[in-house]
């Protein structure tokens, strides 16, 4: 009977266990699953089409607290590289995918 309660007793705590796991988990996806826009502008003081990489040295970022500043985005679209050019002004749309800044268009 002892025996009976121990495996129980270990059949239960695994199981939440698992699901404060899967709690967790969820959570992780929620939060990397953010796929705010947001919107700035700015000029452009760098082009490397070949890396699909700009530099913009933009304005404040509301939406993400940001002060102004120059920093690197990717860009995945061919078509909105070809809107970037050293020194043209910029109003952008951008999102954040993983550690990445992903410009996904261009005024």
């Amino acid at each position: 009977m002892k025996w009976l309660m121990i495996l129980s007793s270990l059949v239960f705590s695994a199981a939440v266990h698992a699901q404060g796991m899967k709690d967790m988990e969820m959570k992780a996806e929620k939060k990397g699953a953010d796929t705010s826009v947001h919107k700035a502008s700015g000029v452009v003081t760098k082009v490397d089409a070949g890396k699909g990489k700009v530099s913009i040295k933009h304005g404040p970022v509301q939406s993400l607290k940001w002060p102004a500043m120059t920093m690197v985005f990717t860009v995945k679209d061919k078509a909105v590289m070809g809107k970037l050019a050293k020194d043209k002004k910029v109003d952008f749309e951008f999102k954040e995918e993983g550690k990445d800044y992903v410009i996904t268009s261009v005024k």
